[in-house]
């Protein structure tokens, strides 16, 4: 745990001084008051699905008759943050809803969209599960044509450069496992060389937003349907350790695979291009990644913009909407309220939420939240919540909150943009009451990202966490 943390601090610090605070919605790590010996923290249970299609109960250890917070209290929080020096010139929404109750309990401006930065993957998130399960997978195979192999790209984008982990989600399936299993049935028929193809065309439409800033190349990759574990690669680029991702990392991932079949004794006649597979080319291997479930972990947990945009544009072909970025966001939208939630004032550029653009009230990610932690969830919801960073444990809730009645208790999506930050997630308070919350604030000064989100976290989240106040 202590390595995560120090990593997680290394890398806000990067941010900083190297001039990319405005950026920080890849980590959403921002510099604030912190400490470095904190205490071991164990998150709280709150059961997660043995399976995907594992039936749900009630979270355990609810106090089904506990006091609900007062509004006044509530009040006092959301007001506390507003009056905050950091945030002097900016706004905050804020909503509350009792899970077992679906009450509203605050509304500050819920209604209202503002720019939710990353908590705009919650959208995203309940869309893919909603839509096509927690254990849907993604395949990547082979197929053949006369003598031209073509390497189709099904949307995973965690795929490691040789040998896959089955144990693992990072890297479950390998490209070189891949190339290996091609090369036996290409053996099996006779065939020592082939001219290789790759198919992307999963994916339409640019492949970067128009609705992005400049810079965002260190917190994204351009959206394609298959590569080489962007997680990791998007680690190492925080860290310092690479420049960026590859200019098109769905050919880098060709390449390392023609790579892995000519060690596995085939030819490759040439260099890889790229081409649509022929309707009739026989399918000859292929390798599936981790359930949908632990995909989003990851992405959920650090809050990933290439895998969330992916997730998006899987979300528009279930739709049979287009795969780019106008398809997800319709298809993200349309589920969105076929599920029951009231989408007024949302307007949606991309998956992600690095598009200052996307406009989301903060009532819409509790009625979310609400949902997914309430009996109605299903298995979707309750591993939506699961998925979500847990404060003062993992992902990007890991360095904060820590000291507090929150620490293992809350778990949330943040959300950090130049002059937005956001948190929105559930918390048992102290008195047995599990509430849905979302917190958004918006126009503060430039660059003090990190003074909004410890408001947030000093005058509503810990405080609600702790919360005795019926």
């Amino acid at each position: 745990m202590r390595k995560v943390q120090t990593a997680a601090l290394t890398a806000a610090s990067l941010l900083v001084f190297g001039g990319y605070y405005g950026l920080g919605d890849a980590l959403d790590l921002v510099p604030g008051p912190v400490t470095v010996a904190y205490a071991d923290v164990a998150p709280q249970p709150f059961p997660t699905p043995a399976g995907p299609s594992a039936k749900t109960s009630t979270p355990a250890g609810l106090e089904t008759g506990a006091p609900k917070p007062s509004k006044a209290a509530l009040t006092s929080y959301v007001q506390a943050v507003a009056s905050d020096a950091a945030l002097a010139g900016g706004g905050v929404t804020a909503s509350v809803v009792d899970v077992a109750t679906g009450e509203e309990l605050l509304d500050q401006h819920a209604a209202t969209g503002v720019t939710p930065a990353s908590t705009n993957k919650l959208l995203t998130a309940w869309a893919a599960l909603s839509s096509m399960g927690p254990g849907h997978t993604l395949q990547t195979k082979t197929v053949l044509d006369g003598q031209t192999l073509t390497l189709v790209g099904g949307g995973d984008v965690l795929l490691a450069e040789d040998a896959g982990d089955p144990t693992a989600t990072v890297g479950h399936a390998g490209l070189g496992d891949l190339a290996r299993a091609t090369a036996e049935q290409l053996k099996a028929q006779g065939a020592t060389s082939v001219s290789l193809r790759l198919d992307d065309t999963l994916f339409t439409g640019p492949q970067w937003s128009g609705d992005w800033e400049e810079g965002n190349e260190r917190f994204v990759a351009k959206v394609q349907p298959i590569m080489v574990d962007v997680e990791s690669a998007q680690e190492e680029i925080d860290s310092g350790q690479r420049a960026g991702h590859p200019d098109d990392p769905a050919m880098h991932a060709a390449k390392i695979f023609a790579e892995h079949l000519s060690e596995a004794g085939i030819t490759v006649d040439g260099d890889a291009s790229r081409a649509a597979a022929p309707s009739g080319a026989k399918e000859l291997a292929s390798v599936s990644s981790a359930p949908l479930s632990d995909i989003l972990s990851v992405s959920l947990k650090s809050s990933n913009n290439t895998m969330t945009e992916v997730e998006g544009r899987l979300v528009a072909l279930q739709a049979k909407e287009t795969a780019d970025f106008a398809g997800a966001s319709k298809a993200v939208t349309a589920r969105l309220r076929k599920d029951g939630f009231d989408v007024s004032g949302l307007t949606l550029l991309d998956a992600s939420g690095l598009a200052k653009g996307n406009k989301v009230p903060a009532r819409l990610l509790t009625q979310i939240l609400a949902k997914a932690a309430g009996d109605e969830g299903g298995s979707a919801g309750r591993t939506l919540i699961a998925d979500l960073p847990v404060a003062a444990l993992d992902g990007t809730l890991g360095n904060r909150l820590h000291d507090t009645s929150a620490a293992g208790t809350v778990r949330a999506k943040t959300g950090s943009l130049e002059q937005t930050s956001s948190l929105a997630g559930v918390v048992t308070t102290a008195d047995g009451r599990q509430l849905a919350f979302a917190v958004m604030a918006n126009g503060f000064p430039a660059n003090g990202g990190g003074a909004a989100a410890a408001a947030i976290d000093n005058h509503f989240v810990a405080p609600l966490a702790s919360c005795g106040c019926s």
